[in-house]
């Protein structure tokens, strides 16, 4: 079963023109080109524009969005990993609007607000949380221990590194470099081996560090103070690192 650039626009709520534009850049290729120069798209074709518009929607840029679909190979994974994503989010907004509720509630009520009920869903501050589910307890432990262990003068050895990449990467958005560039993935190189001083490197935690870099501000503004958006960068920049050099 195939259908139209028009149908699929239309149902994936975009433009023929994007999709054309995909096409010219070969991020998605049409199944086949009619006689009338109508271009047509296949079920597969369908699954990879879905997967284009789910790293769309996560804020990647189309050349990292092809770097990422070349390195995963198994759409099923791919697939599994987005619903992955999708589910957390819709926990997140659904916590959000919930708090919402009560904070209109209470405040129409004239009631006493809680400040754990108006900021619940919208904390990021949770990564400790985070680390001990996905890599346990002794893990996050032992990375304290380390770093208590480095000294004053040790632990501003080891922010100098990361501060020198960061700039790194500043300069190399500033100069138009892609994401998915030797000279760049040359800088996400070096920031994963100073992530390694302190967990094992695997391409879900990279991936998982870099959406952190953008989803939670505290940890943005170390890159976006080199210039707006290089944040972004980084993400995508380790996104495409993860997929081609990383175990899963």
């Amino acid at each position: 079963m195939e259908w139209s650039i028009q149908e699929i626009a239309r149902r994936a709520g975009t433009t023929s023109r994007t999709l054309r534009h995909y096409g010219d850049i070969g991020l998605l290729v049409p199944s086949r080109t009619g006689a009338n120069g109508y271009r047509y798209y296949d079920q597969e074709a369908l699954v990879r524009l879905q997967r284009i518009l789910l790293l769309r929607e996560l804020g990647l840029s189309l050349p990292a969005i092809r770097d990422v679909l070349e390195g995963q190979r198994d759409t099923s994974a791919a697939l599994r990993a987005h619903l992955r994503l999708l589910e957390q989010e819709r926990e997140r907004i659904g916590r959000q609007i919930a708090s919402v509720r009560t904070t209109l509630r209470r405040t129409e009520e004239g009631e006493e607000l809680m400040a754990e009920e108006v900021f619940d869903g919208f904390d990021h501050t949770v990564h400790e949380q985070e680390v001990t589910e996905r890599w346990g307890k002794e893990a996050y432990e032992r990375s304290g221990r380390w770093w208590r262990g480095l000294g004053e003068e040790g632990r501003a050895r080891f922010q100098g590194v990361h501060d020198a990449i960061a700039r790194d990467y500043g300069e190399a958005r500033a100069a138009g470099l892609e994401a998915g560039g030797d000279e760049v993935q040359d800088i996400a190189r070096r920031h994963c081996e100073w992530l390694s001083a302190t967990m094992e490197v695997t391409r879900a935690y990279v991936t998982g560090i870099g959406e952190m870099y953008v989803a939670d501000p505290r940890f943005g503004r170390n890159y976006d103070r080199h210039g707006d958006g290089t944040a972004v960068f980084v993400r995508d920049a380790l996104t495409i690192y993860a997929q081609h050099r990383l175990p899963g």
